[in-house]
């Protein structure tokens, strides 16, 4: 083997007007958000220890450093190729995009260009050289839509973890505290480098690094804390064998899974603290769970009521197996439409990942199954109409915002029987600043986007099967078939056929995206019928969903089913010859009742 180096270096001296390969053989990307999350709250927990309000910006300097591992490079031709450290560089990267996105209109932006791409002959590369992400990459780097389908699997799995970015993010460092950050992370932040001049002695350091024994897992460190505190070896060995075929069954949905469920069983039904949102606060029992949960059991056992053999034996065999199952059932129906668990479905499709802790906190262990079922729906129907009439006032309902909130709701909610349980969420709903009159100037924008095909899914499927038509919500929101379902615009986007209309484009595009000139169609159609006016798309709409249909007169001949549910129901549908602005606010009216409907009914 030839000389390496290994020296620390901070982000900026990593990434700054570099450029990585990363070979054909290893370029999928593939954490998951399970280990981004870890990344921002390692991250962000390490940041906040350091941070005062009162502080310059200079200051950052003097703050604590923090390791982010190795990374091996192997530098063969002139190349800096990508051994070893991919999954947090690309990971980082896609940070630096986000930060790079929030700062955007700020007088104090901290540039951050350089560390991103750089530019040649007026062409674009980024740091990280990958071909097949440079569209995905320009267009979550200029803050534009980006269509994943069909696209390769590290691209679509880069795609969606910058989603969860924008989703977990922490709230309170968005504001005055984002250029400290954004400092402290690009300086403080430090990698060894490993670098080889072979690719051959860089997969040697690799499997030198990598291959000196197996850690265990927090669950596996947690079962082995729980059965030691059994003093029967037969107990022992049952609990044991309960144990397994859990976690298998865990594991079977995600290898992540078990991890998953123990975090969200512990906050649900014995966290009782969460670090404020405030600079400087400290980490309490909800965010320790998030990360060496054994720790924390075995430190708050006896909070637990986990004191003798018998406590640890009833909790393995008895509430883990019944919690396991539980858990298991909404991952399930979280995936797979159920009508009996249609709102985690819908709470799912909108990647509320909170609603398995609070509706987990719900179920007291002596709950039969009915009893259980019922919670359940409950729950769920709660959080569906909670994140609606958040969505419909522009309010985002982000893991990182929602997460002190959810976690006080579960307090409140904790092992509660069935009326009570219901009454303390009704008056959640009745409490809330927003009501589903915030529909009256909701509109599509770049916010509104990631809920408004759900929406649009949601009333489609309401009125098709209030109609006794047959229909597939999930088939309206599922992005992997061939022909997905996208948001119809019904006025096409031609400014210049509506300047006597409008002074500005501006003023036309603020009407043309309101959410009465909305629909849903095949990706195909919509591409079709796009650029016509809509007197010509009117008779193609009437081939379509319902929603789409009842722009048409014909919708409202020989349709019985329709019209005595338009008729029971109230809803004021009417047929159009014309689409003006007026009809689009009449349109926005109509939405506006089927979204009462929907959302605004009793738990």
């Amino acid at each position: 083997m030839k000389k390496i180096d290994g020296k620390e270096k901070c982000l900026s001296d990593l990434l700054s007007f570099k450029k990585y390969t990363i070979h054909y053989y290893q370029r999928e990307y593939r954490w998951g958000k399970k280990q981004i999350e870890e990344l921002i709250d390692d991250l962000t927990d390490e940041f906040q220890k350091y941070y005062n309000p009162e502080h310059s910006q200079d200051m950052v300097q003097q703050y604590g450093h923090y390791f982010l591992g190795s990374i091996i490079i192997s530098n063969s031709e002139s190349q800096n190729a990508i051994i070893d450290g991919q999954q947090r560089l690309t990971s980082l990267t896609l940070l630096l995009i986000f930060l790079n996105n929030l700062q955007k209109d700020r007088p104090n932006r901290v540039p951050l260009d350089h560390l991103i791409f750089s530019e040649k002959f007026g062409k674009r590369s980024f740091n990280i050289n990958v071909e097949e992400r440079e569209p995905c990459l320009n267009a979550l780097y200029t803050n534009k839509p980006f269509d994943p389908h069909d696209q390769p699997e590290s691209v679509v799995t880069i795609y969606e973890r910058y989603r969860d970015i924008v989703e977990l993010f922490p709230e309170d460092l968005k504001g005055e505290a984002l250029p400290f950050f954004i400092n402290w992370l690009i300086y403080n932040v430090d990698l060894v480098q490993i670098l080889a001049y072979t690719e051959q002695d860089a997969h040697k350091i690799f499997v030198t690094m990598n291959d000196r024994g197996l850690s265990l897992t927090p669950t596996e460190m947690l079962k082995g804390f729980l059965l030691s505190e059994i003093q029967s070896d037969i107990i022992r060995n049952e609990a044991n064998e309960i144990w397994k075929k859990k976690i298998l069954q865990l594991n079977q949905i995600d290898k992540e899974e078990d991890a998953n469920f123990f975090k969200n069983w512990l906050r649900a039904q014995y966290a009782e603290t969460i670090r404020e949102t405030k600079a400087g606060a400290e980490n309490e029992d909800w965010d320790i769970i998030g990360k060496p949960f054994h720790k924390w059991v075995k430190e708050n056992s006896g909070k637990m009521g986990l004191r003798k053999s018998a406590d640890y034996e009833r909790f393995i065999k008895e509430y883990f197996p019944k919690f396991a199952d539980i858990y298991i059932t909404l991952k399930k129906y979280s995936l797979t439409f159920n009508k009996e668990y249609e709102y985690v479905f819908y709470n799912a499709d909108r990647n509320f990942t909170l609603q398995y802790q609070v509706i987990l906190s719900a179920i007291d262990p002596s709950d039969d199954d009915a009893t259980v079922k019922e919670k359940i729906q409950i729950v769920s129907k709660f959080i569906d109409q909670y994140i609606a009439r958040r969505v419909f006032n522009f309010k985002t309902v982000d893991y990182s915002v929602m997460k002190n909130p959810m976690f006080k709701l579960s307090k409140k909610i904790r092992r509660k029987p069935i009326p009570e349980l219901r009454s303390i969420l009704q008056n959640e709903l009745q409490a809330m600043e927003f009501k589903i009159d915030g529909i009256d100037g909701f509109y599509l924008n770049q916010f509104t986007a990631r809920y408004m095909l759900h929406i649009l899914a949601r009333m489609t499927h309401y009125i098709e099967t209030g109609s006794g038509l047959a229909t597939k919500f999930e088939d309206y929101v599922n992005r992997k078939i061939r022909n997905p379902y996208e948001i119809e615009h019904i006025w096409p986007d031609h400014y210049e056929w509506f300047k006597d209309q409008f002074a500005t484009e501006e003023d036309f595009q603020k009407v043309r995206n309101k959410f009465g000139d909305l629909l849903l169609l095949p990706k195909d159609k919509n591409a079709s019928y796009n650029d016509n006016p809509f007197e010509e798309k009117l008779p193609m709409y009437f081939s379509e969903n319902l929603l789409a249909r009842s722009l048409h007169k014909l919708c409202y001949q020989n349709n019985p089913g329709f019209l005595r549910f338009i008729q029971k129901e109230n809803l004021k549908f009417s047929p159009y010859d014309h689409f003006s602005s007026k009809d689009i606010e009449k349109r926005q009216e109509l939405y506006k009742q089927i979204c009462d409907k929907i959302w605004n009914v009793p738990l």
